[in-house]
This record gives structure tokens, C-alpha cells and sequence, in this order.
């Protein structure tokens, strides 16, 4: 599921696997189609946490925004 999300290998470290082919056997294990996400922006620290408290995941930073998402 985390892998899904992030589509980011760093899921081998949080599942404790030392080597890569490990990991790669859960991927093939979350097929979810087309995906679709409601998008946010938080240029507050307030906005972040309310965001976070609706239920959205932060994506990343940019410029000055702090981006999040959430599945429709």
C-alpha cells in the first residue's frame, strides 16, 4: 500500500528487506487502476494541520507550499 502511494522504494527499509528483489515481489501485489486524488496546497503551519486532519497525505514541498493529496 505505502508503495502504491509514493510509488517511492523506500518501502524496502520501512519493510526491513536488504535487498530490492525482495521488495519488488509485494509491488506487483497492489493494482489499483486509475487512481484519483483530491489536491490541497498549506502555506500555514494551521493549513498543514488541518489538511492533515481531513484526512490528506503530504506529497512533497514546492516553491513554498507544501503539497497534499487525498483518494477521491
Amino acid at each position: 500500500m505505502e508503495y502504491h502511494g509514493t510509488k517511492d522504494l523506500h518501502v524496502m527499509k520501512m519493510l526491513g528487506h536488504r535487498n530490492i528483489q525482495s521488495t519488488m515481489v509485494y509491488t506487483w501485489l497492489t493494482n489499483f487502476g486509475n487512481v484519483e486524488y483530491h489536491a490541497a496546497t498549506a502555506k500555514t503551519l494551521e493549513e498543514a494541520r488541518k489538511l492533515r486532519e481531513a484526512g490528506f497525505g503530504y506529497v512533497c514541498n514546492m516553491e513554498d507550499c507544501k503539497l497534499f493529496r487525498k483518494r477521491k
